[in-house]
């Protein structure tokens, strides 16, 4: 479990993925990528190996949110593994709508 400030960087402990905290929980959360806990970048690795359950990876730009939309997260690099926060999958976050300019 760890406090996710806003610009703090994680890393994944199983695969290529890292991502910015662009809106941080209240409270603290265990953010896993793979079924894994990931860790502050430059911290050593967690130990683990990839869940094939959460493998659905994550893309480049990408923004990704829980459900009750109290974080999200940027993804820095891509990788194999899915973002999740508490046991419950990030979501891809949708673009919002541009206004009409009729």
């Amino acid at each position: 479990m760890a406090q996710l400030k806003p610009g703090s960087r994680w890393t994944s402990s199983v695969c290529d993925t890292e991502v910015i905290v662009v809106k941080g929980p209240p409270d603290e959360v265990e953010l896993t990528c793979g079924g894994v806990t990931m860790v502050a970048a430059g911290e050593e690795p967690a130990a683990g190996a990839l869940d094939d359950s959460a493998s659905e990876g994550t893309l480049l730009g990408k923004r990704y949110v829980d459900d009750g939309d109290t974080m999200e997260v940027l993804c820095t690099k891509p990788g194999t593994g899915s973002l999740g926060a508490d046991g419950a999958s990030l979501q891809l976050k949708e673009a919002k709508p541009l206004p009409a300019s009729d």
